[in-house]
């Protein structure tokens, strides 16, 4: 099936799954980026920075805090002030133990 899909139909479902992403992100603010870090390996920021190379990819000048923006449905700043907490101790041992397992 997978490969029957045309470029366009792929780019369609591509996007839609990640308006679906993005929406998911939006109603779990208390997910944390230091979670997803952890978790996943990416967070709403590395999102932003792949949204934004895509546009360059596309000749499009998009900056960084407009390509977060986009990824957090406000300005980051804005939502870093209300919806991100301090990473405990705990997540920083985490995620510096995931950071040496890369290593």
């Amino acid at each position: 099936m997978l490969d029957q899909l045309t470029d366009e139909q792929r780019d369609k479902l591509d996007a839609a799954a990640f308006r679906r992403l993005l929406s998911h992100l939006d109603t779990h603010k208390d997910v944390q980026n230091i979670d997803l870090m952890i978790l996943a390996d990416f967070c709403r920021n590395c999102l932003g920075d792949w949204w934004k190379e895509a546009a360059e990819a596309q000749g499009l000048d998009v900056s960084k805090d407009a390509a977060r923006e986009r990824v957090y449905g406000m300005p980051y700043a804005q939502w870093k002030a209300e919806h991100q907490k301090p990473a405990t101790d705990e997540q920083m041992t985490a995620f510096k133990a995931r950071q040496a397992a890369k290593a």
